[in-house]
């Protein structure tokens, strides 16, 4: 116990004696110190307030500040980091009496232990008393005892670690060797009793011996306990000012999250200053109320909701909403970039070795003048690169005084809502807009009346529509949405004047809530459909009904027969009403580009995606619609490789067509040429075969049978018969490829001449056809004049 009371009589002892260094010291009047004394009586910078504010829909905000300066005046304003280089690549700087923007500063953007080490104090890593003691070795100091009236005057030399520190290690954070601690190893016997004063024992002096500060005062060398030191004050103002400074910039660091931008302005007497910027911003939303009255009659309410994500309030702030997207990027321009470039060496040349050179023979010979030497090229120098840096000082006149065309109002009036609920009319008159809205260029712009006050990270919803709109209850049916109910739809015109922003709609119809639906971007005079619930009095069967291709034309082209089908596909949508209200029916059929309507139904109009048929039904009837279409499907194939029974299938397919059918008939009697002969030639070829294959049977026998035998003598004659028997047919088989070739050659030939069609056809059912023995090519026929190359 009495161990744990006299540790914390030192952390305590210690603590004071850093409270009383670190508490600010009256100043001479003639020391530099007393400057920030100055600077504080002087009156404070001007603040910037934000005065307008206008939200885009494409993710930015553009944000005005006014203030009135007097004089020279320098204004800080903090920002976001991430804002930084927005802030520098849009910031626009005005002052409109007549001064001048002189500079605009940001803090660097080196982390904030960097700048800490920079100074002469390093306050990094929160430095106890005796630190940074120890980081003034060398400064001239005024100390101030407990019991001392007079302060001591000296050079700090270090600080001496106490025995608890060198014990515990701490004496190595002021340039000490540590020693083993306690529980390791007893300190050495020498340097407890250095430390032990007389009557204590070890314990209490490992304890309750402090860490000394070493000074060189006039008098000479003065060792001073930590714990008797009252107020140390560095008296040289470089070193003061260092340690403020670093103070400065520690308290600068307590939001990680921000730089300061600080900006200069130059001028005589009060005048109107303005800064400008853009940077990212939350979107601006939509939301909307449509009251169907009951007279069909609508009822649009619009609501903006807006967030002020800003560190600061707005107070009277004048808010645009504009709607439209606006192209906006990021660069980074905060960070300091650096150009890499080559390093080149220095070109190095070796030293010449001394050379010794012989006495000519005979007579002298004159020596020749020296080469004269070729003064250099002068270097090339590189053009200076031009830049451009241009910089709008302007007012961009947004929020110029001339007041904008008023183009939506608050009143409801001509519009009778249904007495029976009377709450409808009472919250049309209650919502009045409270906001006037314009084009600007392409975009279309919200201007609230009224200056805005928005706390900071506070949002609010503001009306910027209230007017009546023209539109019509249909059912919309889509098979890919719901493939037996339609959806309960309106289809509304947007008759107000205003551009409305894409945004969800809340539907109120009869006794109350009907539904939600999610309206997207509607310029003036547009009508879009929004859907908001399933239409269970309305079922819808589609049925699609298959039909079979038909081939419409044939064309013969560079040997290429190019067919058209026509492929037609019919739909069929039932629908049945089973409530007691007529009902318009929309139905949406995709829409396929390739395909074409060919039936007696007609859309009504049609998207990107959907045709729209519009189909009205009574009440407790019955309607049918069907859809037809139809496209052309071509396909081809290379006639000259195709067999004989490909040709007559075709024939039969293109019998309606008497040029389609003379020319295959003609290339069908070519090919069956071509077939004949090469029916021919493999039969001779077969002969040959056979031959050879008996005549290697007689050279066997002969081998083996005495010459004196009678049969050897009649197989040599019949070996002699089938020699004359191999010539001929060699002779016929060449002669039949020759024929085969010129045939071929006719055959292709022939229809490289071929030109016929498009040739229409009856419309019949598509033959199948094999798949031809070659692949599709679009070749180009020899010229009539040139024969082709035989084939080998």
């Amino acid at each position: 116990m009495r161990r744990l009371v006299c540790a914390a009589s030192v952390v305590a002892a210690l603590t004071l004696a850093a409270i009383f260094l670190l508490r600010p010291q009256p100043l001479p009047a003639e020391d530099v110190l007393a400057v920030p004394a100055q600077a504080a009586a002087r009156p404070a910078a001007p603040n910037l307030p934000v005065t307008h504010v206008t939200l885009y829909s494409s993710g930015v905000g553009y944000f005005q500040r006014e203030a009135e300066v007097d004089g020279d005046a320098r204004i800080d304003l903090a920002f976001p980091v991430e804002d930084v280089n927005d802030l520098l690549k849009s910031m626009v700087l005005q002052d409109l009496g007549g001064g001048t923007v002189t500079a605009a500063s940001c803090d660097s953007h080196n982390p904030f232990d960097r700048t800490l080490g920079s100074f002469a104090v390093n306050l990094n890593g929160n430095p106890s008393f005796a630190e940074l003691l120890h980081q003034a070795r060398g400064e001239k100091v005024e100390v101030l005892l407990r019991q001392a009236k007079d302060p001591l005057i000296g050079t700090v030399i270090g600080v001496e670690p106490g025995l608890k520190d060198l014990v515990t290690g701490q004496g190595q954070r002021w340039g000490q060797p540590q020693v083993p601690p306690v529980a390791c190893a007893a300190p050495p016997a020498a340097t407890v009793r250095y430390y032990q004063p007389a009557g204590t024992t070890k314990e209490e002096a490992l304890l309750n011996e402090p860490a000394r500060l070493n000074l060189l005062c006039p008098e000479g060398l003065r060792s001073v306990p930590l714990t008797e030191v009252q107020r140390v004050r560095f008296l040289n103002a470089a070193m003061e000012r260092e340690f403020r400074r670093a103070l400065e910039v520690l308290a600068g660091a307590h939001d990680t999250q921000k730089r300061t931008v600080s900006l200069s302005f130059k001028g005589e007497g009060r005048r109107k200053v303005r800064v400008g910027y853009v940077v990212e911003s939350p979107l601006w939303r939509t939301s909307y109320r449509l009251l169907v009255g009951g007279d069909g009659k609508l009822l649009l309410q619009g609501w903006a909701l807006v967030e002020n994500p800003t560190g600061e309030d707005w107070k009277d702030v004048r808010l645009a909403l504009v709607s439209g997207r606006p192209i906006s990027f990021k660069m980074d321009l905060y960070k300091p970039l650096y150009l890499p470039r080559p390093t080149v060496q220095p070109q190095l040349f070796a030293g010449l070795q001394p050379t010794t050179h012989g006495d000519p023979l005979g007579v002298p010979v004159p020596t020749t003048a020296p080469l004269p030497g070729s003064a250099p090229a002068p270097a090339a120098g590189n053009a200076p690169i031009q830049g451009v840096n241009s910089f709008s000082n302007g007012d961009n006149g947004r929020f110029a005084s001339t007041p904008v065309k008023q183009l939506a109002g608050g009143g409801i009036a001509g519009i009778t809502f249904n007495t029976q609920y009377p709450f409808l009319n009472n919250l049309g008159r209650s919502v009045v807009s409270a906001a006037t809205a314009a084009e600007l260029g392409d975009f279309f712009e919200y201007a609230i009346k009224h200056p805005v006050s928005l706390p900071r990270q506070k949002s609010a919803m503001l009306p910027i529509v209230s007017k009546a709109v023209e539109g019509s209850r249909v059912s919309l049916y889509n098979e890919s949405t719901h493939a037996k109910f339609p959806l309960l739809a309106l289809k509304v015109k947007n008759t107000s004047g205003l551009h409305l922003m894409q945004g969800p709609v809340t539907i109120f119809e009869g006794s109350g809530y009907a539904g939600d639906a999610h309206l997207l971007d509607l310029r003036t005079g547009e009508d879009r459909l929004i859907s908001y619930a399933i239409d269970l009095g309305t079922e819808v069967e589609p049925l699609s009904v298959p039909c079979a291709a038909a081939v419409t034309s044939v064309r013969i082209h560079k040997s290429i027969l190019s067919t058209t089908t026509k492929a037609r596909e019919s739909k069929t949508y039932n629908i049945r009403n089973r409530s007691g209200h007529n009902r318009t029916v929309l139905i949406e059929h995709p829409f396929r580009p390739e395909f074409r309507l060919t039936g007696k139904a007609k859309p009504a109009e049609r998207t990107r995606a959907v045709y729209r048929f519009e189909v009205k039904v009574a009440p407790g009837k019955s309607a049918a619609l069907e859809v037809v279409e139809e496209r052309d499907v071509v396909g081809q194939v290379a006639l000259c490789g195709c067999e004989e029974h490909l040709l007559r299938q075709l024939l039969r397919l293109a019998a309606d067509s008497a040029a389609i059918r003379q020319a295959l008939e003609k290339a069908l009697e070519l090919k069956g040429k071509v077939a004949a002969t090469q029916g021919e030639l493999s039969r001779r070829q077969g002969q040959l075969q056979a031959i050879g294959e008996d005549q290697g049977r007689l050279r066997a026998n002969l081998k083996e049978m005495p010459q004196t035998a009678a049969a050897y003598k009649r197989y040599l004659e019949k070996f002699d018969r089938q020699e004359t028997e191999i010539e001929k047919l060699q002779g016929q088989v060449r002669e039949l490829q020759d024929i085969e070739a010129r045939q071929r050659q006719e055959y292709e030939a022939y229809w490289g001449k071929v030109e016929v069609g498009p040739t229409p056809v009856e419309a019949r059912e598509q033959v199948p056809a094999p798949a031809p023995p070659a692949p599709v090519v679009r070749g180009v026929a020899p010229d009539e004049g040139k024969a082709p190359p035989s084939r080998p």
